[in-house]
């Protein structure tokens, strides 16, 4: 019986060896990859930093370009200012020729009969004054 228990412990030494190997092999494959691991995140670290600069580059490239739209925004609406004020010109303009329009032609209705006698006259000026000058010249 005690060959029995000198063999489990041989059989325990013997088994304890092969779980100490194993974990000893699979403790280097660990530090293997977690090397890897870390050689990867330095170069993702390095290439984030890459990506950062370049973003802030963008970004104050987009604040320029923001500022540039709202400077030529402002201009712009200068310049619809000026043809809003050009549209409101040629309105009051049009309503001005508009309302001269109708004394002119109120004047005109009121003032016939005294432009036609006028016109009649003047013919009959013009008449005798042809005859008077045709008269002188024979």
């Amino acid at each position: 019986m005690e060959v029995l228990l000198y063999l489990a412990a041989f059989i325990a030494a013997v088994a304890f060896a092969v779980l100490v190997i194993y974990l000893v092999l699979v403790l280097r494959e660990t530090k293997r990859t977690l090397s890897s691991v870390a050689d990867t995140l330095e170069g993702f670290d390095q290439d984030v930093k890459g990506i950062i600069v370049e973003v802030q580059a963008l970004l104050n490239k987009t604040n320029k370009l923001t500022d540039e739209i709202q400077v030529k925004t402002t201009q712009l609406n200068t310049v619809v200012d000026g043809v809003r004020n050009v549209g409101d010109t040629f309105t009051d303009l049009t309503d001005s020729v508009r309302t001269v329009s109708k004394a002119v032609r109120q004047v005109a209705e009121e003032n016939k009969e005294t432009t036609a006698q006028a016109i009649k006259w003047s013919t009959v000026v013009l008449e005798l004054f042809n005859k008077n000058k045709n008269n002188k010249q024979k």
